[in-house]
């Protein structure tokens, strides 16, 4: 019955045209607004999406770092004991540390990694190569594979048959304690073997070689590591596995999963998407005040129907309830026309590829987009929420006026 007067006074022609016009404009912000909340958070969605897959070649699902220093300690029975934990798909070892490549004249500085066997099994950077083949060579014959911009900086060139000029890895030793620095830093020969397009972070800084290789130019004993990746089942619940894989690990080590292996990223993307959130709810705020005026309007237009209602025995709570349908209504036609039309431009935009990113440096050509019910449900209840908070005072106001009946 409620709802049912709320619909008769939205519909009905009104003795001031002003109001129709008023409700269609509300109508109509609430559906401008809730339109840009879904389409800006479906694109901060994609663009998450993006950011993970791309990230998830170096950040893997689980991580075990030093939680002091720049080593930890593997047995090799501690290494069996993570890798046949359920859950675990794989697990690859790795000695990282800053290094700078010379290649004739050209130097730059890089972040070297050692990598094992089971590297192409927890990250996809074999998949990523743009020229020559993912090798990383062995101890004595050191192969080399570099990001895209690394190989630009430096001239090298993969593939060649003849390479006049040798490409040398310069790397600090460990626990050097002499005066000397020439003998407190190592050289070694590699051959680079290909080269990976990923991300520009990425592609400017990371090589990639064979753990041993780096071992020996570390001059590190066995079972010392700067870190081991790990890649779980599909299936696999990452937290509990995480408090498990710390049990394991002990006190001198942390376990870390993708998101506090780059908390700053994450966070900034959060943080961007919630206030841009934020300030296309105030628009919807400033609707809620065109809200109120069409709903003052409207009971200054219905005290002769107030009070036939109250006469007939309405309480004031019915009379009030009724005002706020008629605010809710419009909240509720509004949201709907707005999150119809931004799945319309979503879907349009997943399938046809409708808008563009400017410039070619990207590696996607449109803005990508994923639609999650979260959101829309979100949205909704945020423009229901304020179309309920605005229509309350004219309610209020309605519900408490006097009968006057001639």
């Amino acid at each position: 019955m409620i709802f049912t007067f709320a619909w008769r006074y939205f519909r009905a022609k009104k003795s001031a045209h002003a109001i129709q016009i008023i409700s269609w404009v509300t109508a109509s912000v609430i559906a401008f607004a809730t339109c840009c909340q879904i389409l800006v958070l479906s694109v901060f969605n994609g663009f998450e999406d993006l950011v993970r897959s791309l990230y998830a070649t170096f950040y893997t699902d689980i991580k075990i770092v030093p939680a002091r220093g720049k080593t930890i300690t593997l047995t090799p029975e501690m290494i069996e004991k993570i890798r046949s934990t359920p859950g675990v798909a794989a697990a690859s070892l790795v000695l990282e540390e800053k290094a700078l490549l010379q290649h004739g004249e050209s130097q730059t500085v890089i972040f070297l990694k050692g990598v094992d066997e089971n590297y192409t099994r927890v990250s996809n950077v074999a998949d990523k190569i743009t020229r020559g083949n993912y090798e990383t060579g062995t101890a004595d014959e050191p192969m080399l594979v570099m990001g895209s911009g690394i190989r630009q900086a430096t001239g090298i060139v993969i593939g060649a048959l003849y390479e006049y000029m040798p490409t040398t890895v310069i790397l600090p030793k460990a626990g050097n304690t002499s005066n000397d620095p020439l003998s407190s830093m190592s050289e070694g020969n590699v051959v680079a073997s290909g080269s990976f397009t990923i991300q520009q972070e990425f592609d400017n800084t990371i090589a990639l070689t064979n753990l041993p290789f780096v071992r020996q130019q570390l001059a590190l004993p066995n079972h010392v590591y700067t870190s081991m990746d790990i890649q779980l089942n599909p299936d696999a619940h990452p937290e509990k596995l995480k408090k498990t894989l710390q049990h394991f690990a002990g006190p001198e080590m942390k376990v870390l999963n993708r998101y506090e292996q780059n908390t700053s990223l994450f966070n900034t993307m959060k943080t961007e998407k919630w206030a841009i959130y934020a300030v296309l709810t105030l628009i919807l705020i400033i609707a809620a005040f065109n809200m109120i005026s069409a709903l003052t309007m409207l009971v200054l237009e219905k005290k002769r129907d107030i009070s036939i209602l109250k006469s007939l025995g309405s309480s004031n709570r019915k009379i009030q309830q009724i005002f706020m349908s008629e605010g809710l209504l419009l909240g509720f036609i509004g949201a709907a026309a707005g999150i119809t039309l931004a799945t319309i431009i979503c879907f349009l935009q997943i399938e046809f590829k409708l808008i563009p990113m400017q410039g070619d440096s990207f590696l996607i050509s449109h803005f990508p987009v994923k639609l999650l019910a979260t959101d829309f449900l979100m949205v909704a209840a945020t423009a229901l929420s304020i179309s309920l908070l605005a229509s309350w005072l004219p309610a209020y106001r309605a519900s408490r006026q006097p009968v006057h009946l001639r």
